[in-house]
């Protein structure tokens, strides 16, 4: 008897893990915007815009709206970090959206909450954005 209790209070234990990591995981794509839904919380709920990538890719293009080109690969974007205001708003992005996507959990992990992944530069320029 006592066998069957502690297989199910760990089978039990197993199962609230589980929820409880997947509702995690599940929560963080709640930080991913598509170009129109970023339009409209950017109109509604403006924040500083940042683009992830390179210096170089930077230089061939970029969205208007980009306030600062942090690049998360040479460590800027992360040297940055404890220089910007926890309680704004963030958009960030990059080439595809891999890069932005990083970004974004590192700064959810250093207690920024306002903080989203718009994408790609291409998607975002092709969906109307103006681009300098």
């Amino acid at each position: 008897m006592k066998t069957v209790i502690t297989v199910l209070a760990v089978v039990f234990l197993a199962v609230v893990l589980f929820l409880t990591f997947n509702s995690k995981k599940a929560g963080s794509d709640n930080s991913k915007l598509q170009p129109e839904s970023f339009k409209q919380k950017h109109q509604e709920t403006p924040g500083v815009v940042i683009d992830v990538r390179t210096k170089d890719e930077f230089k061939s293009g970029h969205l208007a709206l980009a306030d600062h080109n942090f690049d998360l690969l040479n460590g800027d974007f992360q040297s940055k970090l404890d220089s910007l205001d926890k309680n704004e708003t963030y958009y960030l992005y990059c080439r595809s959206g891999n890069r932005s996507g990083q970004a974004t959990r590192l700064m959810k992990e250093n207690g920024f909450e306002k903080v989203y992944n718009i994408g790609g530069f291409s998607t975002l320029a092709n969906s109307g954005l103006e681009v300098n």
